[in-house]
């Protein structure tokens, strides 16, 4: 499998503890905030620190992971994924440079089918066998087999997909299977203690600790069509193949779906972060009753608020998601909502930046009705918005009621066999007429002309509205070119 890396900047030094420290005399605070203390003794013998908290009694209760764990490494499984790569004869043809193309051919060519396989986990949610994990873990997967904790195997089928949050539903067919809860990600806090377990590495069943060290993160890894990042920070370790496992609590209760590390090496550097158990449970709920991810908008173009855009705009605040335009039919606009303001809450929940509020909007479906709590000029004002779907409507549409086609929002036809012969091309289905939807999100431009669909060759429009309704929940790679520019151009996004 994959896990998505990310280049930071230059370490911190790491400070290293060289001898022990005794602890004579403690005083407790008597109040709501647990504490921490590491206990350790003194002497020539190595010895193992225990860590202890105090309750709310004010007595120390050692931190303790076992039950935790043995709660948690039944409910994760193992997932291996299988994907039959077919390679296109035309399209590598025409990447070979003029003079090796006219000495050898192609007969030197691999273009024989090829397996790819990856690896990762998951979470069992129910007894009735439904396991979430990445979409990463499982995209453009022919075959998919998981392996429980018990060592049991069993072929899964892919229920759906959500790659704006890089989520994946699937099941087995198993009875009385142990399975995790979720609970309310709003509420863990900074600096609680947390479990990873999952199988980096292709080992099982493995157990990480740490502490949660921010929430609300953005990392800017994900290609979706409306990507919501709003990332669980851990430094539990967390390496490749714990994609799609548990990020759980001391109770031994789900909190997020591990999805990515921040490392330059690939392998783990200090950050590890996981999709919150609330976002997760409504992409769960969605996949299982609509067919798809239905995703509430506003309509508006935000950014943070800062110092910079404060001094800029003249805002007597320094947090907050500025308000910098309104989109045709924003549901937002149509609600009250005006260029300038600063939302501050949500449903009162306060959000101070982009990915608070991407996640908290991202939680509700077109027709859910949310109250923002804005500044404009420095007074506080509510205003009750119903989302959209996107499209202008309050509507929730499951996937059969709206066309993929209409989804990516322009019009297509085949191209002539003399384009296709000027283009050294087997044919092609060019894109006319972009008119907002998804490809109105990517770097798609009018004109181009599509020869390929996950590798998979296409030449009419029919052909095209095939290949997308098989990969409807999923990730979907288009290979193509322009009649007027060089080279062979990839566009990604998920349906």
């Amino acid at each position: 499998m994959r896990m998505t890396t990310k280049k930071f900047l230059p370490y911190l030094g790491v400070a290293v503890l060289g001898s022990a420290i005794t602890l004579s005399t403690a005083h407790y605070l008597q109040d709501n905030t647990p504490k921490i203390v590491r206990v350790e003794t003194e002497g020539s013998a190595p010895t193992r620190g225990a860590l202890y908290s105090v309750n709310g009694d004010g007595a120390l209760e050692v931190v303790d992971f076992t039950e935790a764990a043995d709660k948690v490494t039944p409910a994760v499984v193992h997932i291996r994924s299988t994907a039959t790569i077919n390679p296109s004869n035309s399209q590598q043809y025409r990447r070979l440079p003029d003079p090796f193309r006219d000495f050898f051919g192609d007969q030197y060519l691999d273009n024989s089918p090829r397996q790819r396989e990856g690896s990762g986990s998951g979470v069992i949610i129910n007894a009735d066998g439904y396991i979430v994990t990445n979409n990463h873990v499982v995209e453009g997967a022919d075959d998919l087999e998981v392996t429980l904790h018990d060592n049991r195997s069993f072929k899964a089928k892919l229920i759906g997909t959500d790659p704006n949050t890089d989520l994946a539903l699937l099941q087995i067919k198993a009875e009385e299977l142990p399975f995790l809860s979720f609970v309310n990600s709003d509420d863990v806090r900074v600096g609680e203690w947390v479990m990873a377990v999952g199988n980096p590495f292709n080992l099982t069943s493995t157990v990480t600790a740490g502490i949660v060290s921010a929430k609300g993160r953005s990392i800017r890894i994900l290609d979706g069509s409306s990507p919501i990042e709003s990332f669980i920070q851990t430094d539990a370790a967390i390496n490749p193949g714990n994609s799609g496992g548990a990020l759980v609590n001391l109770d031994g209760d789900l909190v997020g779906i591990n999805t990515a590390i921040a490392s330059p090496t690939g392998s783990y550097s200090g950050y590890g972060f996981a999709v919150p158990s609330n976002l997760v449970n409504k992409v769960v709920e969605d996949l299982l009753v609509y067919g798809s991810v239905q995703r509430g908008f506003l309509g508006i173009y935000i950014r943070d608020v800062n110092s910079t855009l404060a001094n800029e705009m003249d805002l007597d605040l320094n947090r907050g998601i500025y308000v910098d335009s309104l989109m045709m039919s924003s549901a937002a606009g149509a609600a009250g909502i005006e260029t300038g303001d600063v939302i501050v809450k949500v449903d009162g929940h306060e959000v101070n930046t982009v990915p608070e509020l991407q996640e908290q909007i991202g939680r509700r479906r077109p027709g859910d009705e949310v109250t923002l709590t804005v500044d404009r000029e420095g007074k506080i004002k509510d205003v009750v918005v119903t989302l959209n779907n996107g499209q202008g409507d309050p509507e929730v549409v499951s996937m059969s009621e709206r066309s993929v086609l209409d989804r990516l929002g322009a019009e297509f036809e085949a191209i002539p066999s003399g384009l296709a012969d000027a283009l050294e091309i087997e044919g092609g289905v060019q894109v006319l007429n972009i008119e907002g939807g998804i490809l109105s999100r990517t770097n798609v431009r009018e004109g181009f002309i599509i020869t390929e669909v996950n590798d998979k060759p296409v030449t009419t429009v029919e052909e095209l509205e095939s290949m997308l309704k098989k990969r409807d929940g999923k990730s979907v790679t288009l290979t193509g070119v322009y009649e007027r520019y060089p080279g062979v151009y990839y566009v990604a996004f998920g349906l």
